[in-house]
C-alpha cells in the first residue's frame, strides 16, 4: 500500500486525539473506545484544485496497479467541489484492525516534533495529511480509500471559548483593583550646603553636601 503526503491543506472537523463514533441518541460524533463499534480517527480536509489534481491521479494510478478483472475500469472522483472551486475529501483509520487496535495517528508541528497526545486539532488549521493508499471492493463498488496515518500542523488555530454574557455595568477587573496605583517619586534634588566664612565659629568640618537623598 502506497504512502501518500497531502500537503497545505485545511482541516476540518478533526478527530484525532482520540477514537469517535456517530451517536445516534447524541446526533452527532461522541469519544468513544476503539473496541466501539465504528470506532475511528478521522480528519475531513479541504484543497484547491491543483492538490485535488495531484492526489486523484496518484490514487488511479494505485487503483490501475491493484485493480482487478471485474472492477470498473477507472477510478471515479471521490472528492466534493464546494461553490467556491476547492474540493473535500476525508481520511480515517479504524480503531480496530482484524480485532486488533490500531496505533494511534501522529501529530507533529512544523518542525516535525511530535505534539502532546491530547493535542486537539482544530477547523481552520493548515495541515499536511499523510495517508495510505488502500484500493477496495465493497458491495460492488470500488475505490481507494485513504487510511489516515499522521498530521503536520503547519498553521495552527486557536480554540475560541465562547462566551455567552453581552457586556454590563459592574465589576471590571482593571477598574477595582484593591491596590492603589502607586504615583512615581521625584528623585530629590540635590542640596549643597555653602561654607561658612572662617570668621564665623561654626567649625568647617561640619559643612557637607547632601547627594541623592532617598527617603
Amino acid at each position: 500500500m502506497e504512502q501518500y503526503i497531502i500537503k497545505n491543506v485545511e482541516a476540518l472537523w478533526p478527530k484525532i486525539n482520540r477514537t469517535y463514533h456517530f451517536d445516534s441518541n447524541e446526533g452527532r460524533s461522541m469519544p468513544c473506545d476503539p473496541k466501539d463499534a465504528n470506532a475511528e480517527y478521522s480528519i475531513q480536509f479541504r484543497m484547491d484544485n491543483d492538490t485535488a489534481k495531484n492526489l486523484f491521479i496518484a490514487m488511479s494510478n494505485c487503483y490501475t496497479s491493484n485493480k482487478k478483472d471485474k472492477w470498473a475500469d477507472k477510478l471515479e472522483r471521490p472528492f466534493v467541489k464546494d461553490d467556491e472551486g476547492r474540493f473535500t475529501h476525508k481520511s480515517n483509520l479504524k480503531g480496530m484492525y482484524k480485532n486488533e487496535v490500531t496505533k494511534k495517528p501522529l501529530q507533529v508541528d512544523a518542525k516535525g516534533s511530535k505534539l502532546p497526545d491530547d493535542f486537539l486539532l482544530t477547523t481552520g488549521s493548515t495541515v499536511n495529511v499523510a495517508v495510505q493508499f488502500v484500493p477496495y471492493d465493497m458491495g460492488g463498488k470500488q475505490g481507494v480509500s485513504l487510511r489516515l496515518k499522521g498530521v503536520q500542523v503547519v498553521k495552527y488555530i486557536p480554540i475560541e471559548e465562547r462566551n455567552p454574557f453581552e457586556s454590563v455595568e459592574g465589576f471590571t477587573i482593571n477598574a477595582d483593583s484593591p491596590f492603589e496605583k502607586e504615583e512615581p517619586v521625584a528623585e530629590p534634588k540635590k542640596v549643597v550646603k555653602k561654607s561658612i566664612p572662617p570668621t564665623q565659629t561654626t567649625d568647617d568640618d561640619l559643612s557637607s553636601i547632601v547627594d541623592n537623598w532617598d527617603d
